[in-house]
């Protein structure tokens, strides 16, 4: 079997990107193992909160909160990421969080719900610190040529360790408990500080070299002006989104989906009890095992069939795809049967997430890339937010059952993408002209 590249993207095979780019070897490594922490983490934590409320709406808010807090996180994020270090940003981010997950493990009761909202909220404010600066350096530290497999490794990694994590970190908390998940993930964040300590930078132009490495000339970014000069960068990075319609509607690429996707994911961790009634951890943990199958798919498939003139209408496709897949799901018994159209459905969400990344990656100076980054991941995590808060309480006041509550979000996503489709080829026409 060849590692040739293929002929309709003409990038970088996977193994050559590997064998050569020992930098992007340890970033794939560095993040992969905190990844793969984090995923045991996740799948706790709804478990915890479910076991100690029982409550649709309490476990919607642990999402609500990693949603809304990376969304306003990623307001200074942008600036954080292209005014500084960006290796050195994700090794503190990554320090951090090893300590405060460890807060986890004094959480044993509902009375003590809000120190567990609480230390969510701050290690996903890091979180966000941690994924602008991760994509606005992934250009350079890799060719051109290498950018789309970079960029699909990545991806199919974070699904493939979802996939591996998630069903795992079920069986794991079942065995051993919450605790050693906690602990694990602190010396996974550990482990993957190690891994981009021992990058070893790249020399870059001048321009890229300022925003890559440090403050952009002599703008230093004092702790009590940072939130201003944060808004003012939004602001910026906003600007230049409305003067470049198609990067901007590329950049909502991923909020399309969101507008039915979000709940859709959430509607998991309600459907995962009723699939192992007596193990809540291990029926989550299946639920998101398969979806992370599913968004590692995606990707590799789109690389290898997808010719370049058909990206731009793909992403929009493939959000539509998934909310037709998704819809099934309603109509079927809580079995493992509904493993089939969750697999498809996140095959195709992978791929537009991936395809309006690289898109993105391309189209962006690189001064401007991790603002610009920022905007799309604030406005994206924010619809997120809210799309869950809103399925959370339908389900919990029972204005809707659940079964229901897939059919009316998965057929928002189907409309949202084909609306997407069509409003996103207006723009490319309106470029071409």
């Amino acid at each position: 079997m060849t590692n040739a590249p293929t002929a309709t993207d003409g990038s970088a095979g996977y193994r050559e990107v590997f064998r050569e780019n020992r930098n992007f070897r340890l970033l794939w490594l560095g993040t992969s193992i905190s990844l793969f922490g984090d995923w045991f983490n996740t799948i706790t934590l709804y478990t915890l909160v479910t076991k100690l409320t029982g409550s649709p709406l309490a476990v919607g808010m642990v999402e609500f909160l990693k949603l809304g807090g990376f969304a306003a996180a990623s307001i200074p994020a942008g600036i954080l990421a292209d005014r500084f270090d960006r290796r050195k940003l994700m090794v503190l981010a990554d320090l951090l969080r090893a300590v405060l997950v460890l807060g986890f493990l004094f959480v044993d009761s509902r009375d003590e719900l809000p120190l567990l909202y609480v230390l969510i909220s701050v290690q996903v404010a890091l979180g966000a610190v941690f994924e602008p600066a991760n994509r606005a350096l992934m250009p350079n530290l890799v060719t051109r040529r290498e950018l789309l497999t970079a960029n699909a490794v990545l991806a199919a990694s974070w699904s493939t360790i979802l996939a591996v994590g998630a069903a795992v970190g079920g069986l794991v908390t079942a065995a051993i408990g919450s605790d050693a998940v906690f602990v694990i993930d602190s010396l996974s964040y550990l482990a993957s500080a190690g891994c981009l300590l021992a990058i070893r930078m790249p020399a870059l132009s001048t321009a890229s070299s300022a925003v890559a490495n440090g403050p952009v000339g002599n703008r230093r970014i004092r702790p009590t002006v940072l939130v201003m000069t944060a808004y003012a960068d939004l602001r910026e990075g906003f600007r230049y989104l409305r003067t470049h319609r198609l990067v901007a509607r590329l950049a909502l690429a991923k909020t399309a989906w969101a507008f039915g996707g979000s709940a859709l994911v959430y509607f998991l961790t309600q459907l995962g009890p009723q699939l192992t009634p007596l193990d809540p951890a291990l029926g989550i943990g299946i639920l998101y095992s398969v979806r992370g199958a599913g968004t590692g798919i995606g990707p590799i498939l789109a690389r290898r069939h997808l010719a370049r003139r058909l990206w731009l209408p793909a992403t929009g496709l493939m959000i539509a795809a998934s909310g037709l897949l998704y819809m099934t799901i309603g109509w079927l018994p809580a079995t493992f049967v509904v493993l089939v159209p969750i697999l498809f459905a996140h095959a195709a969400s992978g791929g537009n997430w991936v395809l309006s990344t690289v898109l993105l990656q391309e189209l962006v100076p690189d001064q401007v890339r991790g603002r610009v980054f920022a905007a799309e991941l604030m406005v994206l995590m924010g619809v997120e937010a809210l799309v869950v808060l809103g399925a959370a309480a339908l389900l919990e006041t029972r204005l809707l059952s659940l079964s229901t509550a897939f059919i009316v979000f998965a057929f928002i996503q189907l409309v949202t993408g084909l609306a997407y489709t069509r409003w996103l080829g207006r723009s490319a026409r309106a470029d071409a002209a």
